[in-house]
């Protein structure tokens, strides 16, 4: 065997040392770590800690939720870049960092290529909602009265291409309504705007809380499913509009590289701690809902999601600035 064939030959073996080893070994044999990219408290926060602590007792292993929050996500991301891909380190991710924000800004990280799909673990539930003395009380009133009074309805938002201002962005796109977008520095100060009439729609989770003490009127639930504490309350999907789609996840990824056993069981373990009746009800508790997908199907959710939220910012010609 000649010189190159023998560099060429060690240098494959280098590549398949990780995955080697740890096919050899009982992984994880030491303490895991998952960054979320947001401080603590918020959504992806409390779902990322629901469902690891249980992922902790199915591995062996304690898992400690790193919080670096911070530049919408961004400097947690490039963090987990940066480590060895050697099965120990985990990345919490949200629909705006991996589908949103690439269309926008120079972003430290290729959601494509730097990271490697776990799994979704759950979904945010929100509605769109409106103020009481709006005369609506479906989409289509909804349509026709902003039909009827172009320009004078204002939509609120936690942010300037926020998925809360995407998806109000979709409605317009898809209805032909002419709506005024006020971003605000969050969710909870743009429902306060809400409740104040300052605005008259939003689409938001923090809409929920003031649909069931009877403040706000809700028209319709974000997504593709009904919430169980308002089960009367259709779909956007449900009242004929299809293309009004657009879910704030949490899911998780590791650095590529990561060698495909830890990604496997990762996966595994993930998905039985969200089968769990209990973790259900605490997501639940928490606003949120099990959404699991594999680390397959979540790599397919993410490319067309990304690819549905450029056309949406393109069309509707969203700048950050």
């Amino acid at each position: 065997m000649n010189r190159r064939a023998l560099a060429a030959l060690f240098a494959a073996a280098a590549l398949m040392a990780p995955a080697l080893a740890m096919a050899q070994t009982s992984w994880p044999t030491r303490p895991l770590r998952v960054i979320v990219p947001y401080p603590p408290g918020g959504p992806s926060d409390s779902s990322t800690r629901i469902v690891m602590e249980r992922v902790s007792s199915l591995l062996g292993q304690p898992i400690v939720i790193d919080n670096k929050g911070g530049a919408s996500g961004m400097i947690g991301a490039e963090a987990a870049k940066s480590v060895p891909p050697d099965g120990y380190t985990f990345l919490m991710v949200t629909t705006a960092m991996v589908c949103i924000t690439r269309h926008l800004q120079p972003i430290p990280f290729d959601p494509d290529k730097d990271f490697v799909t776990v799994g979704r673990m759950a979904t945010s539930w929100g509605a769109m909602a409106v103020h009481p003395s709006l005369p609506v009380k479906t989409v289509r009133e909804f349509v026709a009265y902003a039909k009827a009074n172009p320009g004078k309805v204002n939509f609120g938002s936690s942010g300037l291409a926020t998925i809360t201002h995407l998806i109000g962005e979709m409605v317009k796109l898809e209805t032909g309504i002419d709506m005024v977008h006020v971003p605000y520095k969050g969710s909870a100060p743009a429902t306060q705007a809400l409740l104040a009439n300052q605005v008259q729609v939003q689409f938001d989770s923090t809409v929920l809380p003031h649909v069931k003490a009877g403040t706000l009127r809700a028209l319709a639930m974000l997504g593709d499913a009904r919430w169980g504490q308002l089960p009367d309350l259709p779909t956007l999907k449900e009242q004929g509009y299809e293309k009004s789609d657009g879910e704030s996840w949490f899911g998780i990824v590791a650095p590529a590289g990561t060698p495909r056993p830890a990604i496997d069981r990762m996966a595994k373990a993930m998905a039985e701690a969200i089968a769990a009746p209990d973790i259900q009800a605490r997501l639940d508790n928490a606003g949120l809902r099990p959404t699991w997908l594999d680390p397959a199907a979540f790599r397919a959710t993410i490319t067309a999601e990304a690819r549905m939220f450029g056309d949406i910012i393109r069309r509707g010609n969203i700048k950050t600035e």
